[in-house]
């Protein structure tokens, strides 16, 4: 068994498909449905399920691929390992964040990282916190940047940025009272904003069965301007839409307007230098107040 087949194999199991995982491979379709079929005569037993929908892994499909995922996890590291003292990392560093952090906070720092350390193979994907801690753990990303703090126990979570939650509305409405009455325009089930919104109509007795799930941000803003409804969402990621006059934004109480952006990593994943340098740049950030923060009461 070779490691290249486990990396087929992977994808194919990944993917539900060979044509799809001959795409994500940039393989020829026949070489991978050779390998699988080689795979399998060599284990002696059907690796995957056949369909006009596609592929599904058999009970020891799924054995193997969770040996398949530790055992190119552990390359992975020890390849990344050859580079742990030098001062110029290189190679890939699998980012993940949430999409208000990537669209409002990372810019600079991603920049700024870039620039110093122009070898490393940057790549970002946003999802919510929630799907994010779970690729980390599953080493399908090195970090990721999560609302937090975040309390597992093979992640090491480190404070990167500070937020505010403030409540949105379509432009020159005041009246707090009236506006929870509006439907609320929110992320999916799950969300951090979603969830101190529930919690703020609950303490303050609010009954409301308007929740109307959005799955991006762009979508939630221009729905509040329209005059769909209000939403929750961090000062940082509605302060342009503001400032066009788009919307209106209103303080919420002191206990429902903190955001923590902490950056996680497995606590047993191997620092690679290019790891070690983006979690130094962190670090020396933290403390330092947005001017987006600096809001007049």
């Amino acid at each position: 068994m070779e490691t290249k087949d486990l990396r087929i194999f992977q994808a194919v199991a990944r993917e539900g498909s060979v044509t799809k995982a001959a795409e994500v491979l940039n393989y020829v379709q026949s070489n991978v449905t050779n390998r699988i079929q080689y795979l399998e005569a060599q284990l002696k037993v059907p690796l995957f399920y056949r369909s006009n929908r596609g592929m599904s892994l058999t009970a020891p499909g799924e054995k193997l691929l969770d040996y398949a995922d530790d055992i190119l996890a552990l390359i992975e590291e020890a390849v990344k390992s050859t580079t742990q003292y030098t001062e110029h990392p290189s190679g890939p560093l699998r980012l993940g964040s949430i999409e208000t952090a990537a669209a409002h906070h990372l810019t600079q720092l991603l920049k700024d990282y870039h620039c110093a350390y122009p070898d490393v193979e940057l790549s970002l994907t946003t999802n919510e916190t929630h799907q994010l801690l779970h690729m980390v753990i599953e080493h399908k990303l090195d970090g990721a940047f999560v609302y937090g703090p975040i309390h597992a126990p093979d992640i090491h979570c480190i404070s990167a940025f500070e937020d505010e939650l403030v409540l949105i509305s379509e432009p020159d409405k005041h009246d707090v009272s009236h506006l929870l009455t509006k439907p609320m325009l929110l992320f999916d089930v799950g969300c951090t904003h979603r969830t101190k919104m529930e919690d703020y109509l609950r303490d303050h007795g609010i009954v409301h069965d308007q929740l109307m799930a959005f799955g991006t941000l762009e979508v939630i803003i221009n729905g509040v301007a329209a005059g769909l409804g209000v939403s929750l969402l961090p000062q940082s990621s509605v302060i342009n839409a503001e400032k066009m006059g788009k919307i209106t934004s209103h303080r919420l109480p002191e206990a429902y307007r903190h955001l923590e952006i902490c950056f996680i990593h497995r606590k047993d994943s191997f620092y690679s230098s290019a790891l070690s340098k983006l979690v130094q740049c962190i670090e020396s950030d933290v403390g330092q107040t947005p001017s987006y923060l600096v809001i007049n009461t």
